[in-house]
């Protein structure tokens, strides 16, 4: 079994323990982060998403999977900047702050799409869950981003998304930030109607509207 398959393996049982020693074992055999990335932590991941969505899998499973993944990324996390800093393969493609919005508590594809855009490129800055309005702008202002990307999973908690560009446009700085947003229950059509810069329905649709958005 290769060590993508032993992280894989290792964070669909959701063992935080088990996930650390493995990313530290990348770093020390010099293993190549970004695969171990999306070899390993979102191939894991995405298996426990789809068990969750058939009703095969239970939510503190995907909590125990997502802190898993949480926890390697913080291992793998400095040698991705590194790589980007050195400039083996990488650019400094903008910052970008990421979160879950007010009364919604899901992460698992928010967890998701930072992590395939941190092996992208990307410095992220994920906040969290359950998040308001100037909570996105103030981490935006201070670590000066170029995108707010804000998920949402729960249709009742989709309003958020459109009183968070209400509150950028309020502030007047909704011109100093592309803003995106995502989850199940969101669409095209619900990003054009409220003025976002763009949706992505997948984490890799995600990481290529940033791209665009910043090219």
């Amino acid at each position: 079994m290769s060590i993508f398959d032993e992280l894989k393996e290792a964070i669909i049982e959701g063992d935080e323990d088990v996930v650390v020693e493995l990313a530290e074992k990348v770093i020390e055999d010099q293993v190549d982060p970004v695969a171990a990335v999306q070899n390993g932590l979102i191939k894991g991941i995405e298996e426990v998403g789809k068990a969750w969505i058939d009703g095969e899998a239970f939510l503190p499973d995907v909590m125990m999977a997502a802190d898993a993944m949480s926890a390697g990324m913080k291992v793998l996390e400095p040698e991705l900047a590194k790589a980007q800093a050195s400039g083996e393969g990488y650019e400094d493609k903008g910052k970008i702050v990421l979160g879950t919005v007010a009364g919604d508590i899901h992460d698992i594809g928010k967890n998701i799409v930072g992590a395939l855009l941190t092996a992208a490129g990307f410095k992220v800055y994920d906040i969290g869950i359950d998040l308001q309005a100037e909570d996105f702008l103030n981490k935006a202002k201070e670590v000066d981003a170029k995108i707010i990307a804000a998920s949402a999973l729960l249709t009742t908690t989709m309003k958020s998304q459109k009183e968070l560009i209400e509150f950028l446009v309020e502030q007047g700085v909704r011109d100093q930030y592309k803003v995106i947003i995502g989850g199940g229950p969101t669409s095209l059509k619900w990003g054009e109607d409220i003025g976002a810069d763009g949706w992505a329905e997948t984490a890799d649709e995600a990481v290529e509207l940033c791209q665009k958005l910043l090219a």
